[in-house]
């Protein structure tokens, strides 16, 4: 297959990984002012977002959307390399980093290989990689549910053109500590290419690789504007990576930087400052959390400790299927990710709708 028809059949399969992401989405369903209508728990959206900075920016923003966000673009990369401690040049930026995931797997699927993953994890992005021609071998987690960094590492070969991890890991909740992570991209980076998605570092300011982008030429990192700066609908997401991979990885996309909008941008913009909502956000995540573990902890639910907006739980020893129980008082979300398990994943709603999803969980036992 000559390079053009590669392009070409790349394109179709990253159009089969919009569609696939597309076929998790659901009509929008509020919570009533009274408490009692439906609670949507299922794609770790933040409950508080967009900030109220964000939401007046994206507002004015769309006065000016008749202009292309060239200039947007560039104070944002500014913005973020002011952030991460990197330039503009080691940043590139994509509707949602589930966007540029896609885009990383295409560039690694120019060479014949393999990616290793962590079962479960984040996977949105597998049924594209795969058609590209990127086969992925999945390891195991630790009996703790952590990804195993030590199994990952031996498993690295000649075929291993991809190293994805999710830290903190979706859909279990788990996070390795600095020392522990720099050990292993350290390592990993000297064999192959290191995708490190960090979605939800910032729920628990779970230490950032970003500082080794820098000194190691095989690292690119995930970052997203969905999860504690509230904007999964806006779809921001940017990688980070040293220039000569970022520029690689642009002459992949139709138009660099194209992917978010405007309106998203300036939305972005003004949530990276509004120290405040992030803030508030994180205090009210722990709170929540803390009520639905406690919850679990109460009825003898085995979960593992979280943190991040999720709870990995297992329903084993539940009278009733949790999933479908749950949906019976109009709670939305929790989810198998595992074949033939009985752990599911429900994310972190306010404080009001986990006391809810807690009061359902008792009375379905009692």
């Amino acid at each position: 297959m000559n390079r053009r028809n590669l392009l070409r059949y790349s394109a179709l399969s990253m159009l089969s990984f919009t569609m696939a992401r597309d076929l998790f989405a659901h009509p929008e369903t509020d919570l009533s002012t009274d408490g009692t209508g439906p609670i949507i728990l299922r794609a770790n959206e933040n409950p508080h977002g967009p900030s109220p900075m964000a939401r007046k920016a994206m507002m004015d923003a769309v006065n000016s959307s008749n202009r292309y966000q060239w200039d947007t673009n560039a104070l944002l990369r500014e913005r973020i390399g002011k952030l991460t401690g990197h330039t503009a040049t080691h940043i590139t930026l994509g509707s949602g980093s589930s966007e540029l995931l896609g885009v990383v797997c295409l560039w690694a699927s120019y060479k014949q290989g393999h990616v290793l993953a962590s079962e479960p994890t984040f996977k949105l992005w597998m049924p594209a990689s795969r058609k590209m021609g990127l086969a992925t071998r999945l390891l195991p987690l630790t009996p703790s549910k952590h990804n195993n960094l030590a199994l990952m590492l031996e498993s690295i070969n000649a075929q291993t053109k991809l190293v994805y991890l999710c830290n903190p890991n979706n859909p279990t909740g788990t996070a390795h500590g600095k020392e522990e992570m720099e050990n292993f991209v350290r390592k990993a980076a000297q064999k192959a290419i290191v995708l490190l998605d960090e979605a939800y570092t910032d729920y628990d300011d779970t230490p950032s690789m970003s500082h080794l982008v820098n000194e190691l030429p095989n690292l690119i990192i995930a970052k997203t504007f969905s999860k504690v700066y509230g904007m999964a609908g806006a779809r921001v997401g940017y990688l980070l990576a040293q220039p000569d991979i970022i520029k690689q990885l642009n002459e992949l996309q139709a138009w660099a930087n194209a992917g978010p909008s405007a309106v998203s941008m300036k939305g972005a913009l003004a949530a990276i400052d509004d120290l405040d909502f992030i803030a508030h956000c994180q205090k009210e995540n722990k709170k929540a959390r803390a009520i639905f573990s406690k919850g679990l902890e109460k009825l003898n639910i085995p979960f593992i400790p979280s943190v991040t907006s999720f709870v990995y739980f297992d329903d084993k020893a539940y009278p009733h299927k949790v999933p479908d129980y749950l949906q019976s008082h109009q709670i939305l979300g929790a989810r198998s990710f595992e074949e033939n398990s009985s752990w599911l994943r429900l994310s972190i709603g306010t404080q009001q709708e986990m006391q809810r999803v807690v009061d359902v969980l008792e009375k379905g036992k009692a």
